[in-house]
């Protein structure tokens, strides 16, 4: 039996590197840590770690440094995308610190990277469910996501 294809290797790369984006921005933002720490921390103890007999995604390690990096130097274009994107009554202040840091990280895609923006809504929305797995909050992400990509690269769709 023949084993994933080099293609589907890579994009569950990305796809870790993703989630492992979204974690690393929560953190920063939990523990007032700086991006070069934890950035340095999820690469070295994060990346292919085994938790409990678990084995962690090997991440694309210069994927997550973009959305990281983006995500923190165009922190305040984003927010305010994501604000726009949000019902007046829910600044982003007011949003769960995950979903903050799922919109910052989606937002880096969106704003700084080539990454098309259905790519970027489906992967954040899977990583949403990864968080909430019984939750109403993938479909908010859906919602917000679509929003902001469509202003962001309306040629995208």
């Amino acid at each position: 039996m023949k084993g994933p294809s080099k293609s589907d290797t890579k994009k569950q790369a990305k796809s870790a590197a993703r989630l492992y984006a979204v974690q690393a921005l929560f953190q920063m933002e939990s523990s007032g840590q700086t991006v070069e720490a934890v950035t340095a921390e999820f690469e070295s103890h994060r990346f292919g770690a085994v938790y409990d007999d678990d084995e962690m995604a090997e991440g694309d390690v210069a994927h997550f440094r973009a959305v990281v990096g983006h995500a923190v130097n165009f922190q305040a274009r984003i927010d305010q995308m994501t604000d726009r994107a949000l019902v007046a009554k829910w600044p982003i202040e007011r949003i769960d610190p995950v979903l903050r840091a799922v919109f910052r990280a989606a937002g880096a895609e969106l704003v700084e990277m080539v990454t098309p923006p259905r790519v970027a809504i489906t992967e954040y929305v899977d990583v949403a469910k990864a968080f909430f797995p019984e939750g109403k909050e993938a479909k908010f992400v859906n919602a917000v996501l679509d929003h902001m990509a469509h202003e962001a690269k309306p040629e995208g769709f």
